[in-house]
């Protein structure tokens, strides 16, 4: 009998991919003939899309069924499930949103549904959940990213807007023509490229980094990882102390003054408050000049370098690149306001090839030179509450419901959050000191959340919702910043009872009452809204000069073109030509009179140097600066039990880089299984070592799902490597309040005695509900 075969064309934010069916089963993917350096990371699907892991029907965790209110919360993680109707599980969580609202007000409802999700426009589920909300009251909501929260707070002071992290951007083809210094502080690793929130179909970051250098630019790479920048572009490695970029870049900014290289015409045209930071860069306010021999003591690295590099910097067109890692650190809003502070300085913003750039490779979208046009919005609706925390200071919320935190000028006041609701993101992965998160957890008298796999988030939830993937979906794909859109047909039937979350949403408004089911629906199918926002796209990007088909003909032919941009575009170039900033001063702010006046004793009014909490500077003997960064397996957490993410791992477990000296002052070597520890917490990985890593540093990929030995414990050891049992839940700043991951000491020492297994692709106990209720008869 021979087998049905078809090739399905989806997207996803690893790439554009035509999947091959057998019989209802998907056994291959192919690349999109598109994408010149296509993504490995859909692979991961194959095994996940029905895994055993898979959520398949809606489950409520037993105590919580049995007794709502006083069940012991402690559990969260530890009991067993028992599998419901959709019917009762919409009976269940619309009844407590109502009573929570009508019991201790809609901001008793967090809302915060952080996480990557979908690519696709509408099928994003965070999107879901906003509008959700929006359209029955109102919860309260989280702002800023875990990715980049401390730096596009700064920014917005600085530049007056996000726009130099999430764009448009100075263009990679500018780049590559013009610049002949990239100077990179955290690199811009290709491992990162592969991804982009809105979905991608052309990886071109390697191409353009190559051309670059066959031109003949030169890069100088600032990073504790000589692998942040891919191997051909031959750059030069400055492996300086974690954390220490800060210094680094006040020491060049020394040089450049002190030598007569500042571009002072530029500083007093375009600039604010230069003599304010030049008394703090001299030392005459604090009785400490930012010499090169300072900084040296503080980096590691010799003085020499940073004059050298100043003037080589001054003599030509240099870009000031900064990763989204250096400032997920403690007070890491600093290195995003001194890098430019440092380009302006060279008087090089706005110049073709020049000026200052961050997150570059972060995601493939950054710089990438398309032509604008308006991308399908699913709309939010207004909120209603207007209440909401930095998206980094949830455990804190939890624990200290009626407290006051600064945060932006603001005073943040926590909410008595009663029910935690989450779709579409695994806060396992994202959020740090995870024991510490999980004691938190136990707070709330409700979690709900929707998801596809058991993860170690859905173990802790009260009443979990299965949700479709992205196979499993009707959608589109489009990005502003990507040269196609796509139209995102299902691969397979739902796995399982499982529901996309429209349908999950739309079935909860409808308990809660016709009016708020109308509100959130309009009455709209998926496809309905699909039309509705492809329309609305389709009016919007003719106005920009793009003119897209009409629905029914794109939704044929599955794929439309954008063309890259006729013109190169440079950011700041309308900036350097005269044009103001959205800034109070309409320049580009180096002393910010509204920063001052908030009176932080955190956060200066212009650059300044703090000492970070932990770092090798203060090291106690045989501790190690831990560096966590994105993994090259997999996006963050997404489908960890996929085969391209267990191909980086042994035997399930994550593995930690250490330079070789490190490793033998251990007593350690290649393979061996280690316990990382600090503190917060520990857990096990297995040995690498590397030769591109510099000497008292440890480097760990994130995503690993959450393992503990014990989930009754407080402190239980992590079995699989999720560094984040270790990493430091405390906000850069009283400015923006964000993760401060990158700043965490830890001691590694053999595992003794035999590694347990690891089982966080276990599925939890689970039974049906007649076998529930025939127990408790």
């Amino acid at each position: 009998m021979s087998k049905t075969r078809k090739r399905v064309l989806t997207a996803s934010h690893w790439g554009v991919y035509h999947v091959v069916v057998e019989d209802g089963t998907p056994v291959a993917v192919e690349p999109f003939e598109a994408d010149p350096n296509p993504s490995p990371l859909m692979a991961n699907m194959l095994d996940g899309i029905d895994a055993p892991n898979r959520i398949r029907r809606p489950a409520v965790r037993e105590g919580w069924l049995r007794d709502p209110l006083g069940n012991d919360r402690s559990k969260r993680g530890a009991e067993r499930f028992v599998e419901v109707s959709w019917d009762e599980a919409f009976e269940l969580v619309a009844g407590h949103i109502d009573r929570i609202r009508t019991e201790h007000g809609p901001e008793a409802l967090y809302a915060g549904s952080y996480g990557w999700s979908s690519a696709g426009r509408f099928h994003h589920a965070k999107s879901q959940c906003s509008r959700f909300f929006n359209a029955i009251g109102g919860a309260t909501k989280s702002v800023d990213t875990y990715s980049v929260g401390a730096g596009t707070v700064m920014l917005q002071h600085v530049f007056g807007s996000e726009k130099p992290v999430w764009g448009p951007v100075s263009g990679w083809d500018v780049l590559a023509e013009n610049t002949e210094v990239f100077l990179c502080f955290g690199g811009m690793p290709l491992k990162n490229a592969q991804i982009n929130a809105g979905g991608v179909s052309e990886h071109r970051v390697r191409d353009y980094l190559s051309s670059a250098r066959a031109r003949g630019a030169e890069f100088i790479l600032v990073s504790p990882f000589k692998g942040d920048l891919q191997d051909d572009v031959g750059a030069a490695w400055v492996p300086a102390r974690p954390n220490t970029d800060t210094a680094f870049m006040l020491a060049l900014s020394y040089v450049l003054e002190t030598e007569g290289l500042a571009d002072h015409a530029f500083l007093a045209e375009r600039t604010v408050g230069y003599d304010r930071f030049k008394a703090y860069l001299l030392g005459e306010t604090d009785g400490q000049p930012k010499t090169p021999d300072w900084a040296a003591a503080i980096c590691d690295v010799p003085a020499e370098t940073f004059s050298a590099l100043a003037r080589k910097l001054a003599a030509k067109r240099s870009f000031i690149h900064l990763s989204l890692s250096v400032q997920r650190s403690d007070h890491g809003e600093q290195t995003y306001w001194i890098g430019a502070v440092l380009a302006a300085m060279l008087g090089q913003v706005g110049l073709p090839g020049g000026g200052v750039g961050y997150g570059y490779a972060a995601v493939t979208a950054t710089g990438q030179p398309v032509t604008p046009f308006k991308a399908p919005t699913f709309p939010l609706l207004s909120d209603p509450l207007g209440k909401y925390i930095p998206v980094a200071r949830v455990a804190e919320m939890l624990e200290r419901p009626g407290d006051v935190i600064d945060y932006n000028g603001e005073r943040i006041t926590f909410p008595d959050a009663r029910m935690v609701y989450w779709a579409g993101g695994n806060p396992m992965h994202h959020h740090q000191d995870l024991n510490r998160f999980r004691r938190a957890m136990a707070k709330p008298e409700v979690v709900v959340v929707h998801e596809s796999w058991w993860t170690p988030f859905a173990r802790m939830a009260d009443i979990v919702l299965p949700a479709t993937t992205t196979w499993e979906r009707t959608d589109i794909m489009a990005s502003r910043s990507d040269t196609h859109v796509i139209a995102m047909k299902p691969v397979v039937d739902p796995v399982g009872e499982a529901r996309d979350d429209y349908e999950i949403f739309a079935g909860v408004a409808r308990v809660l009452g016709e009016a708020e089911w109308q509100r959130f629906t309009e009455g709209r199918t998926t496809q309905d809204w699909l039309r509705w926002m492809w329309e609305g796209a389709r009016t919007g990007s003719a106005d920009l000069g793009v003119d897209l088909p009409d629905f029914d003909a794109f939704w044929a032919q599955e794929v439309v073109r954008i063309p890259d941009r006729e013109e190169p575009y440079e950011m700041h170039a309308a900036f350097r030509g005269g044009t103001d900033l959205p800034t109070p001063s309409g320049k580009l702010e180096i002393f910010s009179e509204r920063i001052d006046g908030f009176g932080y004793d955190s956060c200066a009014g212009h650059p300044t140097w703090y000492e970070p909490a932990e770092w090798l500077g203060n090291a106690g003997e045989g501790e190690l600066h831990l560096i966590t960064n994105q993994p090259k397996n997999r996006l963050h957490s997404q489908v960890d039990m996929g085969r391209v993410s267990a191909s980086g791992k042994v035997d399930g477990r994550e593995v930690v880089h250490l330079s070789a000296p490190d490793a033998a002052a251990r007593g350690l070597a290649e393979g061996d299984v280690v316990r990382i520890e600090n503190a917060r917490g520990a857990c096990l990985a297995v040995v690498r070592l590397s030769e591109t890593l510099r000497q008292g540093v440890a480097l760990m990929a994130t995503g690993a799902w959450y393992d503990p030995v014990d989930w009754g414990a407080e402190k239980a050891l992590e079995k699989s490597g999720n560094p984040n049992v270790l990493t430091r839940d405390v906000g850069t700043s009283q400015l923006a309040q964000a993760t401060s991951a990158q700043t965490t000491l830890v001691t590694i020492a053999k595992f003794e005695g035999v590694p347990p297994l690891v089982t966080s692709h276990v599925p939890p106990p689970i039974v049906g509900r007649d076998e529930d209720r025939a127990a408790t008869a």
